[in-house]
């Protein structure tokens, strides 16, 4: 799961979650996908080698390996969102940060907050919100749907028990 807890040795310190984008291709797969596209293209050039056919078909294959090589950086960086939900006994604060760099900030009092999973209606199935603070806020959007249910469910336990405190 692209999420994890971390549990703090003091009670009161609370626990940390911290949320990413699944990676389905790493940087080795990347490697591999540019250069396997690279020799798949040139196979068939090697008929043409020495003819004017040659110049005429090499264009277009450096630009469709070129835009491969722009879409999977794009989507790298796009992946680069990190959002950590810091949760004590007095205070839940969610913290986005975006690829560019901008950070988002939310906090509420834990007690006051409530965990809603929205089936239809939102940006995508299953969407997770938080409210509280006069504000609902997003968590999780880019989780798979079964990611975004699970972590529903783990969100509303952990503020059922440190509500109960």
């Amino acid at each position: 799961m692209p999420y994890a807890w971390t549990e703090s040795e003091d009670p009161r310190a609370g626990a940390e979650l911290r949320l990413w984008p699944h990676r389905s291709l790493p940087l080795p797969g990347f490697a591999a996908v540019i250069l396997g596209m690279f020799a798949f293209a040139c196979l068939p050039m090697l008929a043409v080698i020495g003819t004017a056919v040659l110049w005429g078909v090499l264009p277009f294959a450096l630009i469709a390996l070129a835009g491969l090589w722009i879409a999977l950086r794009r989507s790298y960086r796009d992946g680069e969102i990190l959002e950590e939900l810091r949760l004590t006994e007095d205070d839940i604060r969610l913290t986005r940060r975006e690829p560019r760099g901008a950070v988002q900030e939310w906090h509420s009092n834990p007690y006051w907050t409530r965990v809603e999973l929205h089936e239809a209606g939102g940006p995508v199935p299953y969407y997770v919100t938080l409210r509280g603070g006069g504000r609902q806020v997003e968590i999780g959007a880019f989780l798979s749907e079964d990611e975004r249910k699970a972590l529903y469910g783990d969100l509303r336990a952990r503020l059922a028990a440190t509500s109960a405190l």
